[in-house]
């Protein structure tokens, strides 16, 4: 009724903002990191919105899965594409490997002078067991139809014939990640690619002279330096949900079974906890 009553005034512009924070994984729900399936709410309302003159993506992540970087990224650009409206990214403290990914799929993108970018590259982590059992006098007991299945299987001596295979996946990948930034970027590039794509990283001063960002500037202030002062910033929030649903809460708490599907949250949630800290760490974060 107020805005019939109101109808000469000229509507405020906004600008859906969209956080991305944590480690790039599948899943989503009450865990932390970022997925499609968590993000897609979100991002679906943000490119909805009327009056949008833009959509602001905050990102604070130093990777995680390809898989979801690159079903994040197109999303983002199907949705743009749709809706009209130009994207612009935000670097916090970290926006590497996955989270440039991410950030690369937006239009323009800002960080801090002291923001982590680039890491443009492809990482497998693991360790071996093999000698550790032998001297516990352990047989680990395996069967398998296929002769790669066990492949680079912790509790066997690391073969060369695995650690190939495992480098050509690896650079596929790598491949794909070098082709999206190029495809994003390829003419704001100014350093030398051999190093770009090497799984460097920089800071975000750096990365300016490397055309690896637009430029220094935090959310707010490039927005109203671009839309103006009378602009409306908008967190589109993740939906809240409860746990176990409010549907099964009381025969949950009958049973006992809602203290254990707490106390497994809180498991999840601390080794999410783990793995983005060791995500970080390579960082020096």
């Amino acid at each position: 009724m107020l805005s019939r009553l109101f109808f000469w005034r000229k509507p405020r512009a906004v600008v859906p903002v969209i956080r991305m924070s944590g480690v790039i994984a599948s899943g989503g729900g009450l865990r932390r990191g970022v997925s499609l399936e968590a993000l897609e709410p979100q991002l679906k309302k943000a490119f909805s919105m009327r009056h949008a003159k833009a959509v602001a993506l905050i990102i604070n992540s130093p990777g995680g899965s390809p898989v979801q970087s690159a079903l994040i990224g197109q999303r983002v650009r199907d949705l743009a594409r749709k809706a009209d409206v130009p994207v612009l990214a935000f670097c916090e403290d970290v926006a590497a490997s996955g989270g440039y990914w991410l950030a690369v799929s937006a239009d323009e993108v800002y960080a801090n002078a002291a923001s982590v970018i680039g890491s443009i590259g492809v990482v497998s982590a693991g360790f071996g067991f093999d000698r550790a059992i032998e001297k516990l006098g352990v047989d680990r007991r395996v069967y398998t139809a296929g002769e790669n299945k066990m492949i680079l299987d912790p509790f066997q001596p690391e073969r060369d014939v695995d650690v190939t295979r495992l480098r050509a996946l690896q650079d596929e990948i790598h491949q794909q990640f070098i082709d999206h930034v190029v495809d994003r970027r390829g003419g704001k590039l100014k350093g030398d690619h051999k190093d770009l794509f090497s799984g460097a990283f920089w800071t975000g001063a750096s990365a300016v002279d490397l055309g690896l960002i637009d430029g220094l500037g935090e959310c707010r202030a490039v927005v109203t330096a671009r839309f103006g002062e009378d602009v409306d910033l908008v967190s589109i929030q993740p939906k809240k949900r409860l746990i176990g649903g409010l549907g099964g809460l009381p025969g949950s708490f009958a049973h006992g079974s809602f203290s254990g599907e707490v106390a497994a949250r809180v498991v999840d949630e601390a080794l999410d906890v783990a793995t983005e800290r060791a995500h970080l760490s390579r960082f020096g974060l």
